[in-house]
């Protein structure tokens, strides 16, 4: 203790008469502030209910989205703790500080979180939130249109696993919202390709691809494009009698649409080139 001192003072004396004032209180404003941080961050004694207060740290650090304290908590519970009643939100919780990151790289390490906490806590009360969390990761890591849509198919994947196992959730609205813009994206991206192929007028091409969309995911939202694109290419490849019923599916269907006049004239032009035919 003495020792100390001698150092303290010796170390004062190379400071101005001035400026040892401003030190002194600096070095004891640090002091203070680092006792106080270090009580506030330090777990209890054993026996007092440790797993809670790291559980409950983590969740007041979670809610104020400071990601890597909140992951510092919830990580000392789960290694720890094993037995503890709070382990599972905790691994959770270390899900919901790397999704809520939102980093390509965070967003790999909340899957894995969620995917971990469905193997080893399958019949959990909050494996729906899990099950939705996943999803979630990889709706969050959906390319645009044009680009590689794997995520986008395993975010399809995934809320549709969370529909045949958790029928009853109360977040089941949110679910069916994401899966139909998620599925919208799909659609999107095979419509595209048969918009080009349309352009460059290689209807054969074009046909194909649009009957796929309407096939594969017949709720899709832009569908009024693809019934009228699709006559179209039926038109240019004299098949106009096929045509026919997707410009008056595209009329009964959307009340609203680009398309509809086009498609009201369309079909005003085959039904009288049909009457001449008959006439």
């Amino acid at each position: 203790m003495r020792s100390a001192r001698v150092c303290f003072e010796s170390m004062m004396k190379i400071f101005r008469p001035s400026t040892r004032l401003l030190v002194l209180t600096l070095l004891t404003s640090s002091l203070v502030a680092g006792g106080c941080a270090s009580r506030q961050g330090r777990p209890p004694a054993a026996g007092t209910q440790a797993d809670k207060f790291l559980f409950e740290r983590g969740t007041e650090a979670l809610n104020n989205k400071k990601w890597a304290r909140a992951r510092e908590y919830f990580r000392q519970l789960v290694d720890n703790y094993p037995q503890s009643p709070y382990r599972p939100d905790a691994k959770l919780g270390l899900g919901d500080t790397y999704l809520g990151e939102g980093t390509s790289e965070s967003l790999v390490l909340a899957i894995n979180e969620f995917r971990e906490f469905l193997t080893f806590f399958p019949t959990h009360r909050r494996a729906d939130y899990a099950q939705y969390k996943l999803a979630l990761a990889h709706f969050r890591q959906m390319a645009g249109p044009e680009r590689d849509q794997t995520q986008t198919k395993d975010a399809v994947k995934e809320f549709e696993v969370f529909i045949e196992r958790y029928p009853n959730s109360g977040l089941m609205p949110e679910v069916r919202a994401k899966l139909r813009e998620a599925r919208d994206r799909l659609s999107e991206s095979d419509y595209r390709v048969g918009l080009f192929y349309f352009r460059v007028r290689w209807y054969p091409g074009a046909i194909d691809r649009f009957k796929s969309v309407l096939k594969s995911d017949p709720e899709y939202s832009n569908r009024d494009a693809v019934y009228y694109y699709l006559a179209e290419s039926l038109v240019k490849v004299n098949r106009q009698a096929e045509a026919l019923p997707y410009y008056e599916q595209l009329v009964k269907e959307f009340e609203r649409s680009e398309y509809l006049q086009r498609a009201l004239q369309r079909i005003g032009e085959l039904k009288g080139a049909d009457n001449v035919k008959r006439g």
